[in-house]
């Protein structure tokens, strides 16, 4: 895509008028757009101060005649972006460094580097014009104001975590750009306040490496996976294995830095109570770029305790299964039960079956955790041997899976090592799964490869916070939120069918979820249940999705939308939707 510059200047009533940044010249992207690096034509002319109407007419034939004589030329459309954001940043020197086109060599690595869904990498999905890795707050400023004024799709990416892959694809609009965060990661820890800012680029593990490097008794309760970029994760709501004990990490967040779509950067106080409820929990690329979260940091003890017991459904697994249902979310708020369900080796040779591991952090000592457990879930037979006394910090590394022994400093790679073509849904549980109705689920389950569920329990300080609080609503009454995924590693190859099993498993688990609506995490997109069409996001169709993610929070995520992006510059395949200005929108 190529973009046509003109370069002038006005000098009229001794003052200097420039032409706008962006005139529309036909239905293509192109514009007209004032430069300072090329000749400027200069014409003056002394007018009556109070002539204004001759003024402004001059302008205009002036405008029309030179307009026909001046000399354009056609550039690429990063080196508009790069022209334009050279003049609007305070370190324009970094600039050529850090954009990157299909031409580049690093292009590849750059588009890959955080992506953690293989299926939108393939050769099929399409690509972004370039890359632009910005190193300091105001070139993010400055990316904003000029993507919005050449016509550029901005996507926003923090980690790449995002499911459906969309901070780095666009499934509905060229050209588009991706917005990489992955150099703003300072982390600034101030333990006498119990507060940290973090830069939108961190990864939750940098971060809880940076905490638990100032003090072994502070931690922030957000995500099990280590490798999830903070920016993004906080604007779904960030859960993790102390949300029963203290919310949320969105639940957290104290201030945030932003920039709007005008390309001012917001603090708290700046943009208003109604944009700061809206970015943690609204979900990501809708209301601005997230700069900086400030957290407020929670107490964890010295000495916290780990386990994993893993039971098949010959050894009594259903049953178990059923009463954890019934326990996990009412259980001590110091103690998160997680069960992660898979296929396994029968003890009938050449047969699957089905795995359940619980899998726990509990915010204490081992003795007291068996107290816990003989009052609360005597059913799992919790022994001594199978608890492990370590640090806070290295309970995530337990949680996260990484081998035993793993130093911490691994959390400070930033990057993960494992990736997958994939496909994931979520639910909501309200009521508990009859143990009669596990073993059908299990006949489903098992005809995939490798399937995965992951069942994370609710109750505690969850169900204490109110649904409005923030724009995550799923709240009081849940028992337990339920991951399905399953993945491959042979592309494009058996992707149907793994897809096709995946949509088929989730409608068999209907009847045993939430229901009116079917309530889905935001942070765990799924484009099967709507899309947004190409900057015409129909509020209708918007609505089929938004209030699974958000339920009435949805609404009032509009009227934000509306105030502050009206013209919706941030957008992607399941953003929010401003209202429609007119009758036809």
């Amino acid at each position: 895509m190529k973009y046509t510059f003109i370069h002038m200047t006005f000098v009229l009533a001794q003052v200097h008028v420039y032409c706008p940044n962006k005139l529309a010249l036909s239905s293509s992207n192109h514009c007209i757009y004032t430069s300072q690096t090329n000749h400027l034509f200069e014409h003056k002319r002394k007018l009556r101060p109070n002539n204004t109407m001759q003024s402004l007419r001059y302008m205009l034939a002036s405008f029309v005649i030179l307009l026909s004589i001046w000399l354009t030329t056609s550039v690429p459309i990063e080196e508009a972006f790069n022209h334009c954001v050279t003049q609007h940043s305070q370190t324009p020197n970094q600039f050529p460094s850090s954009i990157y086109t299909s031409t580049n060599g690093s292009f590849t690595s750059i588009l890959e580097s955080t992506a953690q869904n293989l299926r939108y990498l393939l050769p099929s999905v399409p690509k972004p014009d370039f890359i632009f890795t910005p190193f300091d707050d105001s070139q993010v400023q400055a990316a904003v104001i000029c993507a919005k004024q050449l016509g550029i799709h901005m996507r926003v990416r923090s980690g790449g975590h995002d499911y459906e892959g969309l901070s780095y694809v666009s499934l509905v609009e060229k050209p588009f750009m991706v917005l990489d965060l992955a150099k703003l990661r300072a982390v600034n820890v101030d333990i006498a306040h119990s507060t940290a800012w973090i830069q939108a680029g961190a990864t939750v593990g940098e971060v809880y490496y940076k905490i638990s490097e100032k003090s072994p008794i502070h931690g922030f309760p957000a995500g099990l996976c280590t490798t999830l970029g903070i920016g993004g994760h906080i604007t779904g709501g960030a859960y993790g294995s102390m949300m029963r004990k203290y919310g949320l990490g969105a639940d957290n967040v104290l201030d945030a830095r932003i920039v709007d779509a005008n390309g001012n950067i917001l603090d708290r106080k700046a943009m208003g109570e109604d944009l700061f409820w809206a970015i943690r929990g609204g979900g990501g690329g809708s209301f601005g770029v997230i700069l900086w979260w400030k957290i407020k940091l929670v107490p964890v003890p010295q000495t916290v305790t780990v386990f994993t017991v893993t039971k098949t459904i010959e050894q009594g697994g259903n049953k178990l299964l059923h009463r954890w249902q019934q326990l996990a979310p009412h259980i001590d708020d110091n103690l998160f039960i997680r069960v992660l369900i898979q296929p396994g080796n029968s003890s009938v040779p050449g047969k699957r079956t089905v795995t359940t591991s619980y899998n726990a952090l509990f915010l204490g000592s081992a003795n007291r955790l068996l107290q816990v457990m003989r009052h609360g879930f005597p059913e799992l037979g919790l022994t001594r041997k199978d608890c492990v006394e370590t640090s806070w910090i290295k309970s995530v590394l337990y949680i996260a899976g990484y081998p035993d022994g793993t130093a911490p400093e691994v959390l400070l790679q930033g990057k993960s090592t494992t990736k997958a073509y994939f496909k994931a849904k979520s639910d909501f549980v309200r009521e508990v799964i009859p143990e009669k109705s596990l073993n059908s689920l299990w006949k489903i389950f098992l005809q995939d490869d490798g399937p995965l569920m992951i069942w994370n329990p609710y109750g505690g300080k969850m169900s204490r916070i109110a649904e409005s609080a923030t724009p995550f609503p799923h709240r009081k009454g849940v028992l337990y939120k339920i991951q399905y995924v399953t993945g491959w590693l042979d592309g494009e190859k058996s992707m149907a069918k793994h897809m096709n099993w995946m949509r088929k498993f989730y409608f068999y688990t209907a009847p045993y979820v939430s229901k009116y609506p079917r309530e889905t995490y935001v942070n765990y997109r799924d484009l099967d249940i709507g899309m947004n069409q190409k900057n015409n996001t129909s509020l209708f169709k918007a609505w089929s999705w938004g209030y699974r993610y958000f339920k009435d929070n949805f609404n009032r995520l509009v009227k934000v939308k509306t105030k502050v992006d009206p013209s919706n510059f941030f957008r992607h395949e399941q953003s929010i939707p401003p209202l429609p200005t007119d009758k036809k929108g």
